[in-house]
């Protein structure tokens, strides 16, 4: 370089038009400056986290770390690998641990997307898929809306992989935003179709469902990929797992991130499963809740609850804007979820919390409703 020439920089054309994820809520210390208002007094109803927090064993595994810390965790979570195969009953070879779901969704997504492939979202539902596919560069993603009831179009699907011959198609079940679930008949036929589909069960635990995992072995096109935020408390250490056909995992190893998984989260992982009844006697209580949460909010004159899979409500709103509702409950320090975006304009979703939230959101509901 000569002079003061300015050195060009080039960036993918396809991400310098693309919009971003929309980030919509941050830690407690985070949202009191937002909100300015004390942290504790915050009501974060709005991105699915279990307000119970991890399993005692997991804070005092976590607490116990020390030299640990100074080394590089485990490559292959062995330990953590063997309690899952435990937990979901498979064996471990068909495991693979990640930063998150969201990191196993973009180690799918790399494993069979080249540049001109396609696959197929079902919106609403969770954003992220569509997002991280256009990350790989060059991937089409085919929208193929839910039915005004938010349940899949399988015979528009069905047509979809026909026309356009796409790599993967992406199921969340429960559904998010709407917790609405897939009778297995439906993954049946929708298995017979030409494509791999991926199984976002990151809310299962909370269903009625024991979920697909024990299909994966027999079923060379079935991917399953599950999370420890929700149930088990972990959000902020990122840990989740898939459960892959031996076929497809085996190639997975060679693209993942040699320490992807930190110590921390590799331990509290391992002591939530060690802890098992603890944490499923707060699931317990947090589906119990949504049952009450979702009785009290149809008395609300304005809203309209969906029953829901999930821990969470998807609810109409009637007679008033989303952004007006939530700026009214922001103003409370109660968070909500508002999508404002297409097939969710009218909605918000609520996350399921203690007792006590429900009770709080509840009287703030009746104060907006009385000044209406």
């Amino acid at each position: 370089m000569t002079g003061n020439a300015i050195p060009s920089v080039r960036i993918r054309p396809d991400i310098a038009a693309m919009d971003g994820y929309t980030f919509i809520s941050g830690t407690y210390e985070v949202l009191a400056d937002w909100l300015d208002r004390p942290a504790d007094s915050i009501i974060k109803l709005d991105t699915n986290e279990n307000l119970y927090g991890p399993s005692p064993k997991a804070l005092a595994a976590l607490a116990a770390l020390n030299r640990e810390l100074a080394i590089y965790p485990d490559v292959e979570c062995r330990h953590l690998r063997k309690l899952l195969s435990d937990y979901i009953g498979l064996d471990p070879a068909h495991i693979l641990v990640g930063a998150g779901a969201d990191e196993l969704i973009d180690l799918t997504l790399r494993l069979f997307l080249e540049p001109g492939d396609s696959i197929i979202n079902c919106p609403p539902t969770f954003t992220m898929y569509p997002l991280v596919a256009r990350w790989t560069g060059n991937c089409t993603v085919i929208e193929v809306p839910r039915l005004p009831d938010f349940s899949l179009d399988v015979e528009t699907i069905e047509a979809a992989v026909v026309e356009h011959q796409p790599m993967l198609l992406f199921l969340c079940i429960p559904n998010n935003p709407d917790g609405g679930m897939v009778a297995p008949e439906t993954l049946r036929r929708l298995l017979e179709l030409p494509v791999t589909i991926v199984v976002d069960e990151a809310y299962i635990e909370f269903s009625a469902s024991d979920g697909f995992t024990s299909w994966v072995p027999d079923t060379p096109n079935l991917i399953i990929l599950r999370t420890l935020s929700k149930w088990a408390g972990l959000a902020g250490l990122r840990i989740g797992y898939g459960v892959y056909p031996l076929t497809i995992i085996q190639h997975l190893w060679k693209i993942k991130h040699p320490f992807n998984v930190n110590v921390a989260a590799d331990i509290a992982a391992r002591a939530t499963l060690e802890d098992l009844p603890a944490m499923q006697a707060v699931v317990e209580k947090l589906i119990r809740e949504r049952g009450r949460l979702g009785v009290e909010l149809a008395k609300i004159s304005f809203l309209d609850p969906l029953p829901s899979q999930g821990n969470y409500l998807l609810c109409r709103v009637n007679g008033m804007s989303t952004t007006d509702l939530k700026r009214r409950l922001d103003a409370e320090g109660i968070l909500i979820r508002n999508y404002n975006k297409a097939g969710l304009h009218e909605y918000v979703r609520i996350s399921v919390g203690k007792p006590e939230h429900t009770d709080a959101l509840l009287a703030a509901l009746r104060r907006i409703e009385v000044e209406r």
